[in-house]
């Protein structure tokens, strides 16, 4: 729970009375951010952000703009950006009584495997997983309907509105989301989604190809065609990995202990050319740059799981907190974060957590704006 503004301040030094070490108790990552802060809507303008710089070594921050990046990046610096699409994944449909069910769909959809339904001549079917919604959840075998070409069947529930459905449907169910689904807005934006958010809530570089996200890599909402030139014109490199974004991003830590805390798979790609591009950075002793925290969570992860910098197609739960070692990254451009979220948990463990709730205190203080449609930090 994030304190409220009469609570008394956290002491990280303490850790948890029952013995748990600061770094692992997840009241050292709360802080009390007003409402009003929470950005509700993209600015005008992408690149009209503001940007908070931070020093990883001394936790000196200053206020910038978003388009005073190529000044304020290390020379030679490469960029890595997470390409994925997100995809209108949000369905409201009905179960048989007529009760309203919503669901978020979490597998992405260029990863389901679909089949023949031998029930119903003419759809195929895929094994999901999800999020379900409803004032009366829907059972195992229940069937949701979403339109004429698109249900589900309820296989199991879990925690927390999880459950394991089974599709079916009829044509792309690409083609069908587009039709009939909705962009994924998180819930602390207090508003259906519009006919904006199509765009706005999608990065420029986002590819067509690889449409797997269920919520949006924020960092990379910033960049512009302009600014992606005015990068490339002062030498600086720019390289792509793929990271799904889904439950593994956004879940909420609900273990005191953050040590107990869950972290749900999600599937990255670390292209061939990209390896190439950050073992030859690292070579030649020129910082890495994540643009965003799915794009730490991509190469890190991927170099956990084979120990070298390398192409990879497969999944990580990596969570980085503090203690950990960064083998990849040397720097991030990212958002900022909710309070106790395993996002600000990552970048503390990057910068130290005492210069990013320092850092933050002060965004607060100058009026930031927060979350996805908000502000950009810059951390090296």
């Amino acid at each position: 729970m994030t304190p409220g503004p009469h609570d008394p301040p956290h002491d990280p030094a303490s850790g948890d009375p029952g013995g748990v070490p600061a770094d692992c108790d997840l009241g050292t990552y709360q802080f009390h951010l007003p409402p009003e802060l929470i950005a509700q809507r993209p600015l005008p303008q992408r690149d009209a952000s503001r940007l908070m710089l931070l020093s990883r070594e001394t936790g000196g921050a200053r206020q910038a703009r978003f388009a005073d990046l190529p000044d304020l990046l290390p020379p030679n610096a490469l960029l890595v950006a997470n390409n994925t699409r997100v995809a209108p994944v949000r369905l409201f449909g009905r179960k048989k009584t007529g009760g309203a069910v919503e669901f978020l769909l979490l597998t992405p959809p260029v990863l389901l495997s679909a089949a023949p339904d031998p029930g119903r001549p003419g759809r195929v079917s895929a094994r999901a997983v999800g999020l379900l919604r409803a004032s009366k959840a829907p059972k195992p075998g229940d069937l949701v309907t979403f339109s004429d070409e698109l249900s589900l069947t309820v296989i199991s529930r879990g925690e927390f509105g999880h459950a394991e459905v089974m599709l079916s449907y009829v044509g792309r169910l690409p083609d069908i989301l587009d039709a009939i689904g909705h962009m994924p807005l998180p819930p602390y934006i207090k508003r259906p989604d519009e006919t904006a958010d199509a765009s706005r809530y999608q990065t420029v570089y986002a590819r067509p190809d690889k449409p797997g996200s269920a919520a949006a890599p924020t960092a990379g909402l910033h960049f512009t065609p302009d600014m992606r030139h005015a990068l490339k014109k002062r030498g600086f490199d720019w390289a792509e990995v793929t990271l799904h974004v889904g439950y593994g991003t956004f879940s909420p830590v609900r273990a005191t202990d953050i040590r107990n805390h869950d972290m749900h798979r999600e599937h990255l790609e670390i292209p061939p050319e990209t390896a190439a591009a950050v073992s030859l950075a690292k070579s030649q002793g020129r910082p890495v740059i994540a643009v965003g925290t799915t794009s730490v969570r991509a190469l890190e992860g991927a170099f956990a799981a084979t120990g070298r910098i390398a192409p990879f197609v497969g999944a990580t739960d990596i969570f980085l907190r503090p203690g950990c070692d960064f083998q990849v990254i040397d720097g991030l451009f990212t958002n900022f974060h909710l309070p106790g979220s395993t996002l600000l948990i990552m970048i503390c463990a990057l910068a130290g957590t005492d210069h990013v709730l320092s850092a933050y205190h002060e965004a607060i203080s100058a009026g930031f704006r927060f979350f996805s449609y908000g502000d950009a930090m810059l951390i090296v």
